[in-house]
């Protein structure tokens, strides 16, 4: 087998025509400036070609349903193997998706309690055993005395639960055998009709066995007979099910029902388990757990449980399966392995092969650093590393060999306590004989990898290039290599400490301006109270999971968010906060996309493309022919091409596969008609001592420029000059204007979010938040970030990040550290300060790290 990958000719993006050749089964780190090409290399060429190849090895057939991937813009690549990317964009947003769900392990938990849970009875909280015969004639009969409506009493043999089909075979039969009426979906039908039904549809269908009149005598033993001979055929019928009709439903099971109270429960199968299902769900919330899906309310029935109450009802040691997914992923783990050590040699016969499965499961989960998320985490709440490292540990599961796996900066959201451990899970994936290619940042992952890329020199543009290559660390050792990323690694190139800082008291006075979070208890926070000091740049650090996003955006964000915003957020538990007279602005640029569709793009996010319509407008040639700002709209009819509606692409659905993209084939993927981009701007300075290359652009060619060359093109319109600059001060220079907002990473909606409030007029009380703004960003990146955000607290704002990156850590002017632990183990304050206090605290977490850069 070839041990390198070679790559010839590579022109993705901008990417200038590279070669490069990579060891196979290495850990391989691309590193380079934000925009340099990483991502073109790693994911729009050798994940697209290995995908491509895997592809069209398949049979025509299958084919045809995947539809047609094309050719990445590469002369060829030798040594390929099929590719998987784990990456931070593709995690789940269904409100039904959890971690547990996403993980499989709910798959097993609901085997586990259909295979050895117990069902006790919700009204008496007996256990439930099975019912012989006699027991549920006697319940049946205690049902009738109780019966005061004067209705019959109809004995019911469900045979056919929520199942598809059009059961035209059966009713005929069931009329052959004697009988002459069914119940079908509730109705009442004689089965001497034709019975039509939607073979499509799930159906309940139920046989009438018997009708006994109100005020029957069941001590006559004629009467008792018929009862007892009806609900013998019911159960031979219904698989021991049968179901008694009066003023009320009841079921009564031969298997599970409470010989007390009546109370049965259905088949205790997995999809009694399932709130995705009809049979496990709440039936007030459907499964969601919560009010409407809209709502942030717990269901008032199932208390956001999601199940109904029969789910809730089978018990494993005590816990039903809402409690146990409830649990922290090291609390889950904990349990398990006292249930795997049990010395009931009948349950470990049945729940070894599950209990084996989700303990494998869990552990792939601790390792990568997740051991305080619940199980019942929404997925839609994780970050994108939280979910890259969800879907890492799941393929670690997977145990497969001889696979490229790329993935795009594992590391965000973890501390560098739990570095080791992810490194470790990396080297693991190696170690089973596949390739890891990574896109990464961070140093210490950079300097666990086998060999290292460096792509550069510049981003956008100015990127594109392999500028150094080799095996770590000998790389970090040759002189002759020469980089940007080489020169931080060697400590030639560094962040600074600020020679002074913005003096805080400690501890507060009255003398400086404080918000004061009193009392602060949602999830995991210990009761705390937290002195966040104004118009300084505040830190707020802790291992994952220690409490900070709850701190920050649950308690904090979300009471300003009420009072300055208008909003109706469900505040986290807290007393009280102070000090909220000294602002008057609450922002939290988070990393959510800057829009769902994609005709949203950076330009019309902060503000650019209206300026750029009106230009347009304003040229001779568009006042000729009597166009407006909004023939250069691609929202709108008028100058967007019809066919593709201005999207410049046409989705084809696909149904149950993801739908595929293809150019218009009548503007060429312009967006824009033939007229309307007949209209040129041409600005009236010179750049570099000549024009433009001597002609205008037109609406499209502007939206294909950089961030950086629609600064220097318009650099005579302040304005739009202003805001396109603010961009490229915050390391998005190398971003196109009319880049979709969909293929945007969360760092970089991020950072174009806060462009945006640095484009408006400063109120000087602002307080905005921040949470992890160096995602993705290179060293040389952070320190623009840094000079950016210096900048808005200079000018009397407050500015607090919650940030693992020490060189984030370190500039800060006060720093409040959460932990010591994650989950339980976390919630309370290690210690408040400047950095140079907290490294002297012996028990912080971030300290003990940061000591390491402070010197």
């Amino acid at each position: 087998m070839n041990d390198f990958i070679k790559i010839k000719g590579a022109r993705e993006h901008n990417l200038k025509n590279i070669n490069l050749e990579i060891p196979r089964g290495k850990m391989i780190v691309f590193t380079g400036l934000s925009g340099s090409g990483k991502s073109s290399l790693a994911y729009d060429t050798i994940f697209a070609e290995g995908q491509r190849r895997y592809i069209e090895s398949l049979s025509a057939y299958a084919r045809q349903f995947l539809g047609r991937l094309d050719k990445p813009d590469v002369d060829e690549i030798e040594g390929l193997s099929p590719a998987i990317s784990i990456d931070q964009k593709s995690h789940s947003h269904n409100p039904r998706s959890t971690v547990a769900t996403v993980t499989e392990i709910y798959d097993y938990l609901r085997v586990l309690f259909a295979r050895v849970g117990k069902p006790y009875c919700p009204k008496c909280g007996k256990e439930i055993k099975k019912m012989t015969n006699e027991e549920i004639v006697d319940v049946a009969i205690n049902i009738s005395k109780q019966n005061n409506s004067g209705r019959n009493m109809v004995v019911l043999s469900p045979v056919v639960r929520g199942r598809k089909g059009e059961y035209y075979q059966m009713l005929y039969d069931f009329l052959n055998s004697g009988f002459s009426e069914i119940r079908i979906d509730g109705k009442f039908y004689s089965l001497r009709d034709r019975i039509e039904l939607d073979r499509y549809k799930q159906h309940t269908i139920e046989l009438v066995i018997d009708r006994m009149p109100t005020g029957i005598d069941f001590n006559e033993k004629d009467n008792r007979l018929r009862l007892s001979e009806a609900i013998e055929t019911a159960l031979k019928y219904g698989n021991d099910v049968v179901t008694i009709i009066t003023e009320e439903e009841t079921s009564l099971s031969a298997k599970f029902t409470c010989p007390h109270d009546g109370f049965s429960f259905p088949e205790i199968e997995p999809r009694l388990f399932s709130f995705n299902s009809p049979y496990g769900a709440c039936e007030a919330c459907h499964g969601l757990g919560v009010e409407t899906i809209w709502s942030e309310a717990s269901c008032p029935k199932c208390l956001g449980k999601r199940l109904k109450e029969e789910s809730l009802n089978v018990l494993i040691k005590d816990k039903n399966i809402a409690t146990i997914t409830a649990f922290s992923i090291s609390e889950s783990f904990d349990f398990f392995e006292k249930l795997i050590n049990l010395k009931d040699s009948k349950f470990k016969e049945i729940a070894e092969l599950p209990l084996k499965e989700i303990r494998n499961r869990l552990k792939f989960l601790i390792d990568v650093g997740l051991d305080y998320l619940t199980l019942d985490r929404k997925a839609g709440t994780l970050s994108g590393g939280e979910a890259q490292r969800i879907r890492l540990a799941s393929q670690i599961g997977s145990r497969l060999t001889g696979t490229i796996y790329i993935l795009d900066e594992p590391t965000i959201g973890l501390h560098q306590r739990d570095n080791a451990k992810l490194i470790s899970t990396l080297h693991d994936l190696r170690d089973l004989g596949n390739t890891v290619v990574v896109v990464e940042h961070d140093e210490e992952t950079i300097r666990a990898s086998d060999y290292l890329v460096d792509i550069g020199p510049g981003a956008g543009i100015h990127g594109g290039f392999i500028v150094a290559e080799g095996s770590i660390p000998q790389i970090i050792k040759d002189n002759k290599q020469k980089s940007l990323t080489l020169d931080y690694l060697r400590g030639k190139e560094f962040i600074e400490v600020p020679k002074k800082r913005r003096a805080v008291p400690n501890p507060p006075t009255s003398g400086h301006e404080f918000i004061k979070i009193k009392g602060a208890s949602e999830n995991n926070l210990q009761n705390i109270n937290v002195n966040i000091p104004l118009r300084r740049f505040v830190a707020v650090t802790g291992v994952s999971g220690s409490g900070k996003s709850t701190l920050i955006y649950d308690v904090l964000y979300k009471t300003l968010a009420n009072k300055f915003n208008g909003a109706n957020f469900k505040v986290g538990v807290h007393k009280t906060i102070l000090g909220l007279e000294y602002i008057n602005r609450i922002i939290n640029i988070d990393q959510s996309p800057i829009g769902r569709t994609p005709r949203s793009n950076p330009a019309t996010y902060v503000g650019a493309w209206t300026f750029i319509r009106d230009l347009f407008a304003a040229t001779e040639d568009a006042r000729v022919r009597g166009y407006k700002p909004g023939r250069f709209s691609f929202n709108v009819r008028g100058g967007r091409c019809e066919n593709c509606e201005g999207h410049g692409t046409i989705a084809i659905e696909m149904h149950f596969l993801p739908t595929v993209y293809v150019v218009c084939d009548i503007c060429k993927g312009k967006r824009f008609d033939r007229e309307t981009l007949e209209v040129e701007y041409l600005p009236s300075h010179i750049l570099s001592g000549k024009k433009w290359r001597g002609e205008g652009k037109n609406i499209y060619d502007v939206l294909q420029m950089t961030v950086e060359e629609a600064a220097d093109f318009f650099e005579d319109i302040p304005w739009l000059h202003d805001r396109l600059r603010v961009l490229e001060e915050v390391g998005l220079g190398y971003l196109t204007l009319g880049q979709s907002a969909t293929t945007l990473s969360g760092g970089e909606a991020q950072r174009i979010k806060l462009t945006a409030e640095l484009s408006k007029r400063d109120t000087r009380k602002t307080l905005y938040l921040l949470d992890e703004p160096t995602t993705g960003l290179h060293f040389a990146d952070v320190k623009k970030l840094l000079d950016v955000l210096d900048r808005l607290v200079n000018r009397g704002n407050t500015v607090v990040v919650i940030e693992h990156n020490l060189d984030v850590i370190k500039t800060a002017d006060w720093v409040i550290d959460l932990g010591p632990g994650g989950g339980e183990n976390g919630g309370k304050i290690i210690a408040e300060g400047p950095p140079e206090y907290i490294v002297r605290r012996g028990n912080s977490a971030t300290g003990e790290y940061l000591r390491k850069v402070l010197k």
